[in-house]
């Protein structure tokens, strides 16, 4: 670790937050400014020339779009909230980057150090903040003086570099007005992460090369570890068909030989005799062990030891990041063919299973053609969205996103805010129903404010519509609460000064969106449909 004097006789802490998130290398910070962050902001004001501040309209924003700052590029996001409902307003951005592994760093403000834990009713105070944090977060920190402000950025950039969840810094305002010397850390490169002990690494070896008919199935924890090119490897070494959980798209490239859709690797599943789990937590939609063959051994490949147990029963596991274990395993397997040979046909299967589900599988279709190989998919929960989880094909690292198990309805367009500040250079598309799109429809002033070209389409049906669906199946056709009053969508794109369409089948999607995306401007598209089959009778199949 390295401190440098930066000239300066004293800084405020505000000054010193800046100056030492600017030192290790952070260029954007979502956020609201507030009475308790007024030196924070004062602080960021003097590195304007190495880090944006984009101020969003919401706090949970502030979180998700971090979330999909860090989804989309591998850099850590960074959000910046008031204490008290800011930091509640920002917790569902954190438990989504909790589920999905999401290395997000959260500064918050606090109510004044000597009112902490008094209870004396100050502006923004809750209860217990910093045990709040401590239970969304992987980690926070109370930061107690001006002169341990650039310490605690520092160390929590530190152990964003070494693991994957998110991190919180707690500032109080005298602390962020208080002075100190005016000193910043050297950033620190991350270590090497480490593919698991070389015993574990063995062992896991050993079944792999006796398995013959070996499978790899992979969760968000490789997606997020960036291990693109080493599944690829090891997957072409072991020569076995390579999946994922709907979670872990995005973590290889669906084009590859090798590679099959969720749909069709729940068929090999049950044909292999040999599965390597690399960063899932090995349970599928409902909270069951994965569906294997009877018989066949099961390997786990998880920085997380806490996801080997029960209800799972693994014949061996290895404790390691994704991207180096696969690394190591290739690196210790002979290599051989590719068992299944009618993979064309297994895929084939799956999607005549899928050709029920009509338009949304037409909807997929306009989606993929119209976005360049390389367009970030920010997917909301929506009926379109469901069967893109399964359906919708990803061609580059970084390019899509879903929420993970925390399932955060209206998580989708803030999300895509920070996806595409963090890829100016590429396409990035937000698709969510009526009702998602609803909770973050203020953002829309914040695309345009920052010149953000982010396109939002909008899939309405003027309900909640899975919710309504559940309800009529469960309850002889009765449905409660699940009904949307919308505003005219198109003209409220208008009236925050961007374009708005309007597409009215899969055709008129993929024109209008192929302009919008090459307009290289913040647009909406918003697409009528009615009612839609029920995607989950083949989604959910075992």
């Amino acid at each position: 670790m390295s401190v440098t004097d930066t000239g300066a006789a004293t800084i405020t802490g505000g000054e010193a937050m800046a100056r030492q998130l600017a030192e290790e290398g952070i260029t954007h910070i979502f956020g609201i400014p507030g009475v308790q962050l007024d030196y924070a902001t004062n602080g960021l004001s003097k590195v304007v020339d190495d880090i944006r501040f984009i101020a969003v309209r919401h706090e949970q924003t502030a979180t998700y779009a971090a979330d999909g700052y860090f989804r989309s590029s591998g850099r850590i996001g960074v959000g910046l909230v008031v204490p008290g409902p800011g930091v509640l307003n920002a917790g569902a951005g954190l438990v989504t980057a909790l589920a999905c592994s999401s290395k997000i760093l959260l500064l918050s403000g606090q109510i004044p150090t000597r009112g902490l834990g008094q209870g004396w009713g100050m502006v923004h105070e809750i209860p217990d903040q910093s045990g709040i944090l401590a239970t969304l977060c992987r980690d926070a920190t109370l930061v107690g003086a001006a002169g341990e402000v650039a310490g605690a950025i520092h160390g929590a950039i530190v152990r964003l570099g070494a693991g994957p969840g998110p991190v919180a810094v707690e500032i109080p305002p005298d602390v962020l007005s208080g002075r100190a010397p005016a000193v910043t850390i050297g950033h620190e490169a991350p270590g090497t992460p480490s593919g698991g002990s070389a015993a574990e690494l063995d062992a896991a070896a050993e079944l792999l090369a006796q398995a013959e008919r070996p499978l790899i199935y992979v969760g968000g924890g490789a997606a997020v570890a960036g291990a693109w090119n080493e599944l690829a490897r090891l997957a072409e070494t072991l020569g076995a068909p390579l999946t994922a959980s709907t979670n872990g798209r995005g973590a290889f490239d669906d084009r590859h030989p090798l590679a099959v859709l969720p749909l069709a690797g729940k068929e090999l599943l049950k044909r292999a005799d040999c599965v390597l789990i690399i960063g899932s937590r090995g349970l599928d939609m409902r909270v069951a062990p994965l569906p294997v063959a009877e018989g066949a051994t099961v390997i786990s490949l998880n920085r997380d030891p806490d996801h080997f147990g029960p209800p799972r029963h693994y014949d061996a596991t290895v404790t390691g990041d994704a991207k180096a274990g696969a690394a190591a395993l290739a690196a210790r397997l002979t290599p051989r063919g590719p068992w299944v040979d009618d993979l064309d046909d297994v895929r084939a299967r799956a999607a005549e299973s899928l050709a029920v589900l009509e338009p949304q599988m037409s909807y997929v279709r306009a989606l993929r053609s119209a976005m360049p190989d390389d367009a970030v998919l920010v997917n909301e929960l929506t009926q379109v969205g469901y069967v893109s989880m399964v359906a919708y094909d990803v061609r580059h690292p970084w390019s899509y996103i879903y929420p993970g198990y925390q399932g955060t309805l209206g998580y989708g367009y803030p999300t895509a805010i920070g996806a595409a500040v963090a890829n100016p250079d590429r396409a990035v598309v937000s698709i969510s129903g009526d009702g998602g799109f609803g909770y973050g429809l203020a953002e829309l002033a914040t695309a345009v404010a920052h010149d953000i070209p982010l396109v939002a389409v909008v899939f309405a049906d003027g309900a909640y519509g899975n919710v309504q669906r559940m309800h009529k199946a469960q309850f002889d056709g009765v449905h409660y609460g699940t009904e949307l009053v919308n505003p005219d969508l198109v003209r409220l794109a208008t009236a925050f000064g961007m374009p708005g369409y309007r597409a009215t089948s899969p055709e008129q999607l993929q024109t209008t969106l192929r302009a919008a995306i090459d307009a290289r401007r913040p647009a909406l598209i918003e697409v009528p449909i009615g009612t839609t089959p029920d995607p989950w009778r083949v989604i959910m199949a075992r």
